[in-house]
């Protein structure tokens, strides 16, 4: 009996172990073939695509464009809301005869941004998948961040190089040999007493070794990339024919202040595209013509719209119809493109400033550029007048240069209801606004063009600068800026802010503040726009007043971000 009852535990056990580990096995098998089938056929779920609205989002999206989206109410998200988003889809509004010119700085974060609103090194933005960060790329010596950013803002593999002025043609071309390059261009430039060359990668090796080795070189004082311009307008549709009116005579006051000035014996600089100086609205209004491309191209839609916002005197009026031009061209390219680059601007003001020119116009805008900062501060200091296009890159553009130079007068575009162009440039450094939008102006072969963007707003202000010169030629750069931004007409909310600077240029109250002689003041123009509700400038007494010392005494409403601040005016 004993031996039986052994044998039926025995037998019990056994049948209870093979349960459990088939119980187990069962359980696994189980979980097994459900873990597979997760990976094998993943389900989605359609309520998961179904597009929400977050409060998180809102801050992304443009002023203009959220004003045109329908709002979600307050019940629960359905289907039936969903076509509401498909108005969001543009993200910049398109203008007639209109078409946006890219940006041409890489887009970055705050994280990733200098204190002069340049892009550091950041993530890899270069399409190969690498996911590595900019910044360990950088420590390392490799990855391609560098070169990325390098072929969408300059030429690729060229430099600007200043080299030693005592060295020949033929030595120039025996120390491009030494280092792989090929010389495409050398020549001393008085304006800032240094002479430059233009190098060009000849045997394909990587643009940061050569840039390293060839920088080493004793004959080398000044290394850097041949950066790219691009001229700040809106490609326009087809020249039309005819002369509609110009809404932007009436909002800057020229037919009043051409009463007192015309820009008379005041000579502009025009670094553009090709102007057609045979144009009827530019009758003998070009002084003097510079080819710093040493090109056969002929004249070209944009540098001609520019001298016409100037000088036209036909059917159109320009803001200054009496100034002399100086038309220099400096953009030029294949099919009918105009860019230009570090070593072509500086040969144009390097022209501009030994030639005679009181003001230099400038339409374009690129990265800061060491050559051409050092440029600038050289033509400043002889006494000339620097005014440039804020640029088209839109409000989350860094500031772009020559606008953001603490030395130039930088301008922004306005439309016919006096709202900032949707494609404008904003900061610290605008100065003034002006028209820019929907601008007719003179084309290549007696024609007419309707177009936009701050090119043309700056060229405006450019002519009422020769109103204020004729009006007293002993006015200072300082004095002369300080006039514009006080005599402006307040746009925005009140005060100065980035968008429009101190407010619309105002061309009459501008010129009746500068005293006919270099005597004494005379008070600012009756019916002067200043908004009544803008707070009182500590400078400003009862009277508008414009001396001649500096801008020390003016001063910004709004605070600014310093990390966005390209340079303290």
């Amino acid at each position: 009996m004993t031996g039986k009852s052994e044998s039926r535990v025995r037998t019990g056990a056994r049948a209870s172990s093979v349960g459990v580990a088939l119980l187990v096995a069962f359980c696994f098998g189980v979980e097994l073939a459900q873990a597979q089938a997760i990976m094998r056929t993943p389900t989605i779920s359609v309520p998961s695509r179904t597009p929400t609205v977050s409060p998180n989002i809102t801050p992304r999206v443009s002023p203009n464009i959220a004003a045109r989206a329908v709002s979600v109410g307050r019940g629960p998200r359905t289907m039936a809301n969903i076509p509401t988003t498909a108005r969001i889809r543009p993200t910049t509004p398109v203008l007639p005869h209109a078409r946006y010119s890219p940006n041409l700085y890489p887009a970055c974060t705050a994280a990733y941004r200098g204190a002069d609103g340049e892009c550091l090194a950041q993530p890899n933005a270069g399409g190969e998948g690498t996911g590595k960060s900019g910044k360990k790329s950088a420590g390392k010596g490799r990855g391609n961040n560098t070169p990325v950013v390098l072929t969408s803002r300059s030429f690729a593999g060229e430099f600007v190089a200043e080299i030693d002025g005592a060295l020949s043609t033929a030595e120039a071309d025996e120390l491009a040999r030494r280092h792989g390059l090929t010389r495409l261009a050398s020549e001393n430039f008085p304006l800032i007493g240094a002479t430059f060359g233009l190098f060009r990668i000849a045997d394909g090796r990587p643009y940061e070794t050569v840039r390293r080795e060839f920088a080493a070189d004793g004959s080398v004082r000044s290394l850097q990339p041949n950066f790219r311009y691009v001229l700040q307008d809106q490609k326009s549709s087809a020249a039309t024919e005819g002369d509609p009116a110009q809404y932007a005579l009436t909002k800057l006051r020229l037919p009043q202040a051409h009463t007192l000035a015309h820009g008379a014996n005041v000579t502009i600089a025009v670094i553009d595209s090709g102007i057609d100086a045979r144009h009827p609205e530019l009758a003998n209004s070009v002084a003097d013509n510079f080819d710093a491309l040493g090109s056969a191209e002929g004249p070209h839609v944009h540098g001609t719209g520019i001298a016409g916002a100037i000088a036209a005197h036909a059917r159109l009026m320009g803001s200054a119809p009496e100034a002399r031009i100086i038309a220099i061209r400096a953009f030029g390219g294949a099919n009918g493109g105009a860019e230009s680059s570090s070593y072509i601007i500086l040969r144009s003001l390097n022209y501009a400033a030994e030639h005679g020119a009181q003001i230099i116009n400038m339409s374009f805008a690129g990265p800061k550029d060491a050559v051409i900062e050092r440029a600038i501060a050289a033509t400043a200091a002889r006494g000339l007048i620097l005014i440039a296009a804020a640029g088209n890159a839109g409000a989350k553009s860094p500031p772009l240069y020559p606008a953001a130079n603490p030395n130039v007068i930088a301008v922004s575009a306005t439309d016919r209801q006096d709202r900032l162009f949707s494609a404008s440039n904003r900061g610290n450094y605008i100065a003034v606004a002006a028209p820019g939008v929907d601008i007719f102006l003179p084309a290549p072969d007696g024609k007419y063009q309707v177009t936009s963007g701050t090119s043309f707003s700056a060229a405006y202000v450019s002519g009422v600068a020769a109103l204020l010169l004729e009006r007293n030629h002993t006015l200072k750069p300082e004095a002369l800026r300080m006039t514009l931004v006080k005599t402006a007409r307040d746009l925005g909310s009140p005060g100065r802010d980035d968008l429009f600077g101190d407010g619309q240029a105002d061309a009459f109250a501008a010129v009746m503040a500068v005293p006919a002689d270099s005597a004494t003041p005379v008070a600012a123009a009756p019916g002067t726009t200043k908004r009544e509700d803008a707070p009182k400038r500590r400078d400003e007494p009862g009277i508008r007043a414009i001396e001649q010392p500096s801008l020390s005494s003016a001063e910004d409403k709004s605070a600014v971000s310093q990390a966005d601040r390209p340079a303290a005016r």
